[in-house]
């Protein structure tokens, strides 16, 4: 069998701080490659992997400001659709773009759909549905207009997360500085709960970020560290009291929430989109609804084993696991069966 996966170039695959779909990209080759398939993955030039690595820009467009993404997204898109026909299957994690080339080439192919970054880009995903195969990544996030093979959790290596059996007294924040992401809402959470706040995360709103987060840091009880690499990260999540998820949006998966789980650090999330399929509730950490609720949650952490949330994300999260599903779907599509 000859994989070829399709990864975003906005970021290096996988990525060095921030970048989830490269993440996932990157995290799909090398469990592939584990099993002995022989993988081609199209990314940046300076991407890590152990596949077959095609490229037509040695950087990503999102660390260079010289590089318009768009031409380069075209570049490599078609880079890949020229060579269809060596692949037995193509697998896009680059949005709806590549599917506008399914009814020119020979090869089938299979659309991990990230979540829907507007209700503008529909039509693209209507029109090819019939030629293509989607996978949802909870399936909290499935289009009632499509129709889906599977759905498919996002799976980590767990090597790169260190299970924690005791924490430190800090709450964190982990993600986009983002309103649909709640990192405000993180703070208020701390505040009354009277825990430390550590954010860490691409500040991708400037404007929220200056006035809504900035006024609250120090260097006592709401710090901001930066946009945060792998090392860094593991040392975050693990040593963590909780993550604070409390989103304003119906996230599609949330891999900062498997990866705090991964450490052994519970989750107190809002209640929206795929939260209820990530978090045990009780569990592995807390659902709620409001920042009162929350901050009740923050008293009610010690009742939660951080051995059984590593235990349920590797059960739910792992890289085998999701290799695994993605083999599943592989075969059912080269079998020539829909679900």
């Amino acid at each position: 069998m000859k994989i070829a996966i399709l990864s975003p170039i906005a970021w290096r695959t996988p990525p060095l701080q921030y970048g989830p779909w490269e993440q996932v990209a990157a995290n799909l080759a090398e469990g592939l490659i584990d099993k002995k398939i022989e993988v081609t993955l199209f990314a940046t030039g300076n991407s890590i992997t152990r596949a077959n690595l095609e490229h037509v820009t040695e950087t990503a467009y999102a660390e260079n400001p010289d590089m318009d993404p768009k031409v380069w997204e075209c570049l490599h898109i078609s880079h890949l659709m020229e060579q269809a026909a060596h692949f037995d299957l193509i697998h896009n994690h680059f949005d709806f773009l590549p599917l506008t080339y399914s009814r020119l080439i020979p090869t089938p192919m299979l659309t991990t759909i990230h979540g829907f970054s507007s209700p503008k880009i529909l039509p693209v995903f209507r029109k090819y549905n019939p030629d293509n195969f989607y996978v949802s990544i909870s399936d909290s996030d499935r289009h009632p207009d499509l129709e889906y093979i599977a759905t498919v959790y996002n799976g980590l290596n767990s090597n790169e997360f260190t299970l924690q059996s005791t924490s430190k007294d800090y709450l964190l924040f982990f993600g986009r500085i983002h309103p649909e992401k709640g990192t405000y809402e993180s703070i208020q959470i701390a505040k009354q709960s009277g825990r430390k706040l550590i954010i860490s995360g691409l500040i991708q709103d400037q404007e929220y970020f200056d006035v809504r987060v900035r006024p609250f840091l120090n260097e006592e009880d709401v710090v901001y560290v930066g946009n945060s690499g792998p090392r860094e990260r593991d040392k975050l999540m693990g040593e963590a009291y909780a993550l604070l998820h409390p989103i304003s949006f119906h996230e599609p998966f949330g891999l900062s929430v498997a990866e705090a789980m991964l450490c052994g650090t519970p989750v107190i999330a809002f209640d929206l989109g795929s939260m209820p399929e990530l978090i045990l509730d009780g569990k592995t950490g807390f659902l709620v609804n409001t920042i009162e609720e929350a901050v009740a949650a923050v008293y009610r952490i010690e009742s939660i084993s951080r051995d059984y949330c590593r235990e349920w994300a590797l059960l739910k999260f792992s890289r085998e696991r999701m290799t695994e599903n993605y083999l599943q779907v592989y075969h059912r599509i080269l079998e020539g069966g829909r679900e």
